[in-house]
Parts: C-alpha cells; structure tokens; sequence
C-alpha cells in the first residue's frame, strides 16, 4: 500500500484547552486508489491530510508513506522521503507570482533533481491544456487556469500519491467540473494514488472510495 494509518489522533492547546481534532484514524490507500474524505468545515480533514504527508505530526498513531514509518523520519528526512514521490494540489493554488507558469511548474522538478525537468514541465503544461499560457505569470490567469498550472505541477513529477485539499473549493460550478474531469483524467492515465478531501460530491462520486469524517473518526460511505 502507498499510505497507512493506523489509531491516528491529533490534539491541539486552544484558549479553552486541550482540543481534539482527530481521533483513532485507520486509513489504508492501495497504490493507484483514488479515495475522498467528505466532511463539515472544521471536522478535521485538512489535518487528517497534512499528517498523511508529513507535513504535520500526530499526537497518537502511526503513519506510513510510500512504506516509510514517518515517526522515524525528522522533518528533512520526511521532506525527502516525500521528493519526486508526493504531490500536492491546494484550494489557494500556491504559485509562486513572481514565476511564469512554466517556471511554477519547472522550479519544484529542478529542485527534486530532475535531469529532464524542461521536458516534463512542457509535457505537463500540454496535458493540462495551458502550453499557449506558458509565459503569463499568475496574475493573468483565471483561477481555473491557475488551478491547472498547479495541477501540472503536481503530476510533472511523476508522484506514487498525490493529495489534494479542496481543488474546485475557489472555483465556480462549471469551472470545478472541468477541473474534477482533469484531476481524475490525469489520475487514470498516471496511476498515482489520490486522497483527497472535500465537499464537492460530484468530485467525491468519481473516487473509487468515499469516507466521511465525523466527530473526529473516519466513517465509510456507501
């Protein structure tokens, strides 16, 4: 499997106290699965998604990626581990607006060490549809737009997983749905896992699992 977790739990200090955000979580993603989270606005997905990165730390419970424990790994070793191997698609878009979009997608693939990266930046802007808006920075793109280049530089590298927190959240209707058929395309043809949370059902209906996040648990939906 390319993602595990097991009694996972997240506690957080609030002004009223200890707060808990999660609790008891088991997750199991299959390599080349496709699995959405649905949840309210505070029940605790985005945490849930940050620990299965390693981009954040349980309280309780274990964590595996790509079949490394990441309790072993300290915060270099995770940002390793998760080099080439992990990408990520955000509601906010996270282009950098001093880059081109070639750029944005081109800097994560020359920073992973890519001998190829110019060749896969231009395949990933052709695959998304965007070659001709190569050279525009981010402040002359629509959001659908932006929200492809970040697409793009999720999959230029090839990743085992990808984790997407809200993709069509910032979008309007008909924009997400175009964005939902190029997520799952890209997911088909690449074979990458996917986890990704939100409340977008017509999204979630294209998974092949649903779970809900209720309270703090993970619950299987029909």
């Amino acid at each position: 499997m390319i993602s595990r977790a097991t009694g996972l739990g997240k506690d957080v200090n609030g002004p009223g106290g200890r707060l808990t955000i999660l609790r008891d979580c088991d997750l199991e993603v299959q390599a080349g699965e496709a699995v959405a989270v649905l949840g309210a606005s505070g029940s605790g997905k985005s945490t849930l998604l940050g620990l299965l990165a390693g981009l954040d730390t349980a309280t309780a419970g274990q964590v595996w990626l790509c079949g490394e424990p990441l309790d072993a790994l300290d915060e270099d070793g995770r940002a390793a581990l998760r080099n080439g191997r992990v990408g990520f698609v955000f509601q906010t878009f996270q282009l950098l607006p001093t880059l081109t979009a070639a750029e944005n997608v081109l800097l994560p693939l020359e920073l992973s060490g890519f001998a190829d990266a110019p060749r896969r930046a231009a395949d990933a802007l052709e695959r998304v549809g965007l070659s001709a808006r190569a050279e525009h920075f981010p402040r002359q793109l629509s959001g659908g737009e932006q929200q492809r280049i970040a697409i793009a530089r999720a999959f230029a590298p090839a990743p085992a997983i990808l984790f997407a927190d809200e993709p069509t959240g910032n979008l309007d209707l008909a924009t997400g749905e175009h964005i939902i058929e190029l997520l799952i395309d890209l997911r088909n043809d690449s074979g990458a896992a996917l986890v990704l949370v939100t409340h977008d059902a017509a999204l979630a209906e294209r998974c092949d699992r649903r779970l809900a996040m209720q309270a703090g648990r993970l619950e299987p939906l029909p």
